[in-house]
């Protein structure tokens, strides 16, 4: 018995030490990680202040460049070849202004955002990463999948603007849902044979990819979640809650084209939680269906005008090019304009 106390005791110590060695080297890193951005910032500050002296010293830059790698290799080691110098070079004509750099972000950071030619897409970016503490692999992976461009998709000039200059806020269920879901990370092929729990499993095994995937304030409640309607059972195939809007979200993943049928089930889903399991100070939940295909005037048909709880939204399990995801979110805004014009018609605007 009095054994034990003593490692209890070394125990508590050693946790006390550990969280503050932790804690100190985590404020060591960052203050180094400050230090090296400005550092860059300042080299090449330098090089494009040399280059614009004139266009004889702009002819020999790449000569220059060479010869400033070998010898800052030389004697400073690693990190100074002639690629990363002209990444100095486009980091200062990006940012201009020293005091507009952010502590938060690491050279690998600010050297990813670099390849967004687009000052909109960077800046956002910028502040996501920022704001949901992305790792440099998690910034790659979504400026792979025009992450920017999908929330742009339904938004006018100045919502564009507004997610440049803020991120991306939630302030309404529609703020929830993207169009397509890149889910690249099940290690699943598009055109291969296989059944919804398939990709629910490979969901579930991948599951923190997924919550990247779905964006900000989501948790995991539960899978297949059981629902009993006069002893029949049905069974909802994701559950999660936002925080954010304070609603629950149920997912329902279909093989194929989306049908009425399947609409028409989320909508009893739905009404399901927002009667039994919402609580008064909740929002109402939110549907959304994933789907290979879905057929637009289908869905606009079946839910009803105004609607605001059910989505319908395509998902792709590869990683497309960028060509490829510009032309697919050129089409979606194109079926989103004639849907405003027919949906004007009917009313007689």
């Amino acid at each position: 018995m009095n054994e034990t106390v003593p490692d209890q005791s070394s125990q508590r110590i050693y946790s006390q030490i550990r969280d503050i060695l932790t804690h100190a080297r985590s404020r060591a890193w960052k203050a180094v990680n400050a230090e090296m951005v400005i550092c860059y910032w300042e080299i090449g500050r330098v090089l494009v202040e040399d280059e614009q002296e004139g266009e004889k010293r702009a002819a020999y830059g790449k000569g220059l460049l060479a010869e400033l790698a070998k010898k800052l290799t030389a004697e400073f080691g690693k990190g100074f070849d002639a690629s990363n110098l002209r990444n100095m070079r486009l980091f200062y004509r990006a940012y201009p202004n020293c005091d507009a750099l952010r502590h938060e972000l690491s050279w690998t950071h600010y050297r990813i955002l670099l390849r967004v030619e687009n000052p909109d897409a960077r800046a956002f970016y910028e502040k996501e990463a920022i704001n949901a503490n992305w790792s440099t692999r998690e910034l790659e992976r979504q400026i792979a999948s025009l992450l920017f461009e999908r929330l742009a998709l339904s938004r006018d000039k100045a919502g564009v603007m507004e997610l440049a200059e803020k991120g991306h806020e939630i302030q309404q269920p529609s703020d929830l849902i993207k169009d397509p879901y890149v889910l690249e990370f099940v290690g699943m092929k598009q055109d291969a044979c296989f059944y919804e729990k398939e990709l629910e499993g490979a969901l579930i095994i991948k599951l923190k990819d997924f919550l990247l995937e779905l964006g900000k304030g989501f948790a995991f409640m539960a899978r297949q979640q059981r629902i009993t309607l006069d002893g029949r059972h049905f069974y909802i195939d994701l559950v999660f809650y936002n925080r954010l809007t304070r609603c629950f979200v149920l997912i329902d993943l279909k093989m194929g084209e989306l049908t009425h049928q399947d609409i028409g089930q989320m909508q009893m889903y739905v009404n399901y939680y927002q009667r039994e399991i919402t609580s008064e100070d909740e929002n109402p939940p939110v549907g959304i269906l994933l789907c290979s295909e879905k057929s637009d005037a289908v869905v606009r048909y079946t839910l009803p005008e105004g609607n605001n709880q059910i989505f319908a939204s395509r998902y792709k399990l590869y990683l497309p090019t960028e060509e490829e995801l510009a032309a697919e979110i050129q089409k979606e805004r194109q079926l989103i304009e004639l849907e405003k014009k027919i949906s004007g018609e009917e009313r007689g605007e």
